[in-house]
């Protein structure tokens, strides 16, 4: 019984353990994730009284949808309420609502990997679940709230019905990521959708017409959902476009070089993966249709001045398809005099991979300082054992770096926002 449960579920039971560690020792958030946590509290705690809720007082410099947060909210809900009948502290309940966050990101992944293990076999599945395990940013990051892992579960779903053969249903998942959760994955709707043309596993005008029924649908949702949350008509993305691509503001943020997803932000997030999925693509001719189109989207995205790490991290699963490909075709050939070296060579990066990642964790584990500050605060305060009530200033840089609405405790401790 127990064999049969560790084969049907070990793989996920080995990623989803990874994840939690992670959250369970960095449970503090970053100001990219802001919107999402914030809301996610206001829907558990406020409920109905949308008066109370953070954005509307702090909307941030662009609005975004309340479905991803709703979704994950109804989901953590049970675990919540049990936490607030227990009467315990608010961040046991951040770190439910981030485990309920992996759990829906880990189950799209577990879908892709089903079609991977259907299309290329159980090894190929195997070394795909290895490399995503020691690689650090993926697992890291399916547990924050960020906009990007929000449609990323939904890609997930799109690159696993791509690999099935259903392609109008690909389109679609992607047309809705697009739509509800990030503009940007057009950049990778428009090569996949032009691709299903030429290899004419699509007709034009049947996918056009499902594409327009699709986004009319999706644009309908989350203008019904934001603007009765928002409490004015609104589009999230469209404004995200608006303001990002027409107005070209994005930058005020940073930029980088236009080769620097490729060369720092793949291979920090790929490792030992970013040279093997590019043999793979050598060694399997079945690979080039899958990864020229996510390619392409690195590409593409690569003319934007303003570059982060988690705005390509939909393309992580598909890359580390094409390594796991090409892992396993080295280690089928292993006995073999030039493939033992290329297993002693693939090897030794994944021992180097493994300790990037531990070196990541223990770097990103002090980049919270702010949430570490007032849980120090409030085991001096408990120490004192005050009965009166206590405020703590939460000052921009304090909210940035990792204090959230989920970090206030019970009483007597009070957060003021005063930005």
């Amino acid at each position: 019984m127990a064999s049969k449960f560790l084969q049907f579920y070990g793989y996920d039971l080995l990623l989803g353990s990874i994840a939690a560690f992670y959250v369970l020792m960095v449970p503090y958030t970053k100001v990219e994730e802001s919107f999402n946590i914030q809301a996610m509290h206001d829907i558990l705690y406020h409920r109905h009284h949308l008066d109370n809720y953070d954005h509307l007082e702090f909307p941030g410099v662009v609005p975004r949808t309340f479905i991803g947060a709703l979704l994950v909210s109804i989901l953590a809900s049970p675990m919540v309420l049990a936490m607030q009948l227990l009467h315990l502290p608010k961040i046991y309940s951040l770190i439910i609502v981030r485990l309920a966050l992996g759990c829906i990101i880990l189950y799209t992944l577990r879908f892709l990997r089903t079609q991977v293990r259907n299309k290329f076999g159980h090894q190929v599945e195997a070394f795909f679940v290895i490399l995503t395990a020691i690689q650090f940013h993926l697992l890291f990051y399916c547990t924050r709230a960020l906009p990007n892992i929000l449609a990323m579960g939904v890609v997930n779903l799109a690159y696993g019905h791509w690999l099935k053969g259903s392609f109008y249903t690909a389109l679609n998942y992607l047309v809705f990521a697009t739509i509800t959760f990030r503009c940007d994955i057009v950049l990778l709707l428009c090569p996949l959708g032009l691709e299903f043309l030429l290899t004419k596993s699509i007709a034009f005008w049947k996918a056009l017409k499902c594409c327009i029924m699709i986004s009319l649908l999706c644009i309908g949702l989350t203008i019904l959902v934001d603007s009765i949350m928002w409490k004015r008509f609104l589009w999230p993305e469209f404004e995200v476009f608006w303001f990002n691509s027409v107005l070209n503001r994005s930058s005020e943020w940073g930029t980088h070089s236009i080769h620097w997803y490729f060369t720092s932000a793949l291979p920090r997030s790929l490792l030992a993966a970013y040279p093997l999925f590019m043999l793979g693509v050598l060694l399997d001719r079945r690979l080039l249709t899958l990864v020229l189109p996510v390619f392409s989207f690195v590409v593409l995205y690569s003319k934007l001045p303003h570059k982060e790490l988690r705005f390509i991290i939909s393309s992580v699963p598909i890359f580390n398809l094409s390594a796991a490909v090409a892992a396993s075709r080295i280690y089928n050939n292993r006995k073999k005099s030039f493939w033992k070296f290329l297993n002693l060579i693939m090897l030794g990066l994944l021992l180097i991979s493994l300790g990037c990642t531990i070196i990541t964790f223990m770097a990103s584990y002090e980049n919270y300082p702010s949430g570490y500050a007032l849980k120090e605060l409030h085991q001096i305060g408990r120490l004192a054992n005050n009965t009166n009530e206590l405020w703590v200033h939460i000052d921009p840089f304090s909210a940035m770096n990792g204090i959230s609405l989920f970090c206030e405790d019970k009483f007597p401790w009070f957060l003021t926002d005063g930005q």
